[in-house]
């Protein structure tokens, strides 16, 4: 009698029926439902190279044919492993003549985009994003002037953002990019890769719906460019003496200001995860 065979890379699973597994055992809180599936191992493997920097961004992913041989596992899993990858945003998949996937590596791009997915699902309000930021950018602000190497890491850094903006103060594009950029100074430079990451993907939410809203509502007057402008000089100068209080309260003082003015254009709009990708999108091409 002829018997069923199961298919080169599947593996045997545990179908959980009302507090019972498939042969009628009673499953107990902690017992295993199922062993990792191929395609997972295959996608965890990949994942390593990639986070490792064995693979870099730009990288081509060996050929389907190499990693059939290399993990010996069935086409379907290392498809579904592919796709599990280009899920996470780890690799992004080419088709055509000249296929092939391609290593994307973590950015805080990326992750200013999930946590716009996750905020416009609550319905956040751009308002309570701009809070956050008035909590927290301050802190980084206070981070950079106690650096003991601001003077080579830091200052120079901001000294150069402002001298742009100074130049560019007749061009309301170029200086809000400019400004923007003060901004995720500040954080990228705090010395804290944990806030840079945190701090840094609200900063992409909140620029990326302030300049949706320069583009639809009118641009910002001469005078509201020159007080940027000199709330960033301000600023420099308190991270530049070490003046960490001052540094905080000339921070919070700056962003109130100029939120207040984003918010008085378009003080209605809650997250759009769109927004956000668009922006990042723009910035990896």
């Amino acid at each position: 009698m002829a018997t069923t065979g199961r298919a080169a890379g599947d593996e045997p699973s545990t179908t959980k029926v009302f507090g019972h597994d498939r042969d009628g055992d009673r499953l107990r809180r902690g017992d295993q439902l199922r062993q990792p599936r191929l395609a997972e191992l295959v996608a965890g493997a990949l994942r390593n190279e990639i986070l490792s920097g064995n693979l870099a961004e730009g990288d081509t992913l060996p050929r389907q044919e190499d990693l059939l041989e290399n993990f010996r596992v069935s086409p379907p899993a290392v498809r579904e492993a592919l796709r599990i990858l280009e899920t996470e945003g780890l690799i992004r998949v080419r088709r055509g003549n000249i296929g092939g996937a391609v290593v994307r590596a973590p950015s805080a791009e990326g992750v200013a985009y999930m946590v716009s997915l996750v905020l416009q699902s609550w319905r956040t309000s751009l308002t309570d994003v701009g809070g956050a930021l008035r909590e927290m950018e301050p802190v980084c602000t206070a981070l950079c002037a106690r650096r003991k190497d601001r003077y080579e890491t830091v200052v120079p850094v901001l000294r150069e953002i402002v001298e742009e903006q100074t130049r560019q103060i007749d061009d309301t594009i170029a200086f809000n990019q400019a400004s923007r950029r003060f901004h995720e100074a500040l954080v990228s430079h705090c010395g804290s890769d944990t806030l840079g990451v945190v701090v840094g993907a609200l900063e992409t939410v909140w620029s990326s719906h302030e300049h949706h809203v320069y583009e639809v509502g009118p641009e910002p007057t001469m005078a509201v460019r020159r007080a940027a402008l000199r709330a960033h000089e301000k600023l420099v100068d308190a991270v530049e003496a070490g003046d960490e209080a001052a540094a905080v309260a000339l921070a919070r003082s700056h962003l109130e200001a100029t939120q207040t003015f984003t918010m008085e254009l378009d003080e209605a709009r809650d997250v759009v995860a769109e927004l956000v990708r668009n922006r990042t999108d723009q910035g990896r091409s």
